[in-house]
């Protein structure tokens, strides 16, 4: 049977009397992509900023590995082994990538605020901010600040950081989101090598995408779960067509 590594059950967060998600009960296998999929104002990035710590709910549980970490904040669902990326690219503009990998390295490691620590700390920091250039293609641009490069190395860079704190589930936030169509192949690309050895947990409204990348699919409406299942079960629910992939069609 499949692990499940994360699980909601009954989740909830309301916003004074609109309820952004609504009892939401969802799980997610370990090494596999689901998708969270629907129109604007579904409720998806509140539920991706719940899962991360963002936001605390208003009602409902969030278990990780069997563990409740629904009261967690960022910084413990980081060091517990959950990395989330944004709608925005969220570098720090001024810095090189392996600076800005470093920090990310830095952020998950206890003696982050420990300013006088034993050499073997800097030497683990540095292997993984290595390690997630490596991943993410950037090697060769270890040195570049971050402001001069392309948008979709930019997106690259931000996935690099949360890889630099070693995740086991990753909380992707429309990572193609305003790519041109070889950026968007690069990242799509540089996501199923993801996959290959982690979780990922993603929102996207590029449906090539989600379609090839993704095991599950969950499509969610009004802040509910309207359905979930495989990509040929939403591909073909009328009831998704209905309230979502119609009218993205319509639009195209």
């Amino acid at each position: 049977m499949s692990e499940i590594i994360l699980r909601t059950e009954h989740l909830c967060k309301n916003f004074g009397g609109l309820k952004a998600t609504d009892n939401v009960s969802l799980e997610f296998e370990r090494g596999k992509v689901h998708a969270i999929l629907g129109p604007n104002g579904a409720g998806k990035t509140t539920l991706i900023n719940l899962l991360s710590g963002e936001l605390l709910p208003s009602s409902g549980r969030i278990l990780f590995k069997g563990y409740d970490i629904t009261d967690a904040r960022p910084e413990k669902v980081s060091r517990i082994g959950i990395g989330r990326s944004f709608q925005k690219t969220n570098i720090l503009p001024g810095f090189s990538c392996l600076q800005n990998c470093w920090i990310g390295a830095q952020s998950c490691l206890l003696t982050s605020m420990r300013f006088f620590r034993p050499a073997k700390h800097l030497r683990e920091v540095h292997r993984r901010a290595d390690r997630a250039l490596q991943i993410c293609g950037l090697s060769s641009k270890r040195n570049q600040i971050a402001s001069t490069m392309s948008y979709g190395e930019q997106r690259q860079l931000e996935i690099a950081m949360m890889l630099a704190t070693e995740p086991e589930l990753l909380l992707l936030d429309e990572p193609l989101a305003g790519m041109g169509s070889e950026e968007s192949q690069q990242v799509t690309a540089l996501l199923k090598e993801l996959a290959k050895e982690q979780t990922l947990i993603l929102i996207e409204h590029d449906m090539d995408a989600v379609f090839s990348l993704a095991d599950r699919i969950t499509v969610m409406v009004d802040g509910a779960e309207l359905e979930t299942g495989d990509v040929e079960q939403i591909r073909n629910s009328k009831a998704v067509q209905d309230a979502y992939l119609g009218h993205q069609e319509d639009a195209a």
